[in-house]
């Protein structure tokens, strides 16, 4: 079945960084769009990064632009956040999503736990 597993989380200092992995199983990487998304306490889930099979570069959420990258190795099943000027909003449970090329379900990670505080 579909396994997303989530890692890297942790506590970082504003300003400091930060590197979110994500490994996929059970499902053909390549036909998917790899997404992260975050949902802060009493907040609503919300889309940060995504990145279609073939691109370099992703799309972001204007809250991160310009700090996040976004990327994907297909040949290791792995989509990768990197988190750089991290701020407290930042604070939030990351989860990973895998969506199938016209598919309006997807599946998600169990999330990893980003708290950024002094």
């Amino acid at each position: 079945q579909v396994q997303l597993v989530e890692s890297g989380g942790g506590l970082v200092h504003p300003g400091g960084s930060l590197t979110l992995s994500c490994a996929g199983s059970g499902f053909v990487f390549t036909e998917h769009v790899m997404s992260w998304y975050r949902q802060g306490s009493g907040k609503e889930r919300e889309l940060v990064a995504s990145i279609r099979s073939l691109q370099t570069t992703g799309l972001y959420a204007d809250s991160v632009k310009g700090r996040f990258a976004i990327s994907r190795d297909n040949a290791k099943n792995v989509v990768l956040l990197q988190m750089n000027s991290l701020k407290p909003e930042d604070t939030a449970v990351y989860y990973c999503n895998a969506r199938q090329y016209g598919a309006t379900m997807s599946n998600w990670g169990k999330g990893t736990l980003v708290t950024v505080s002094a």
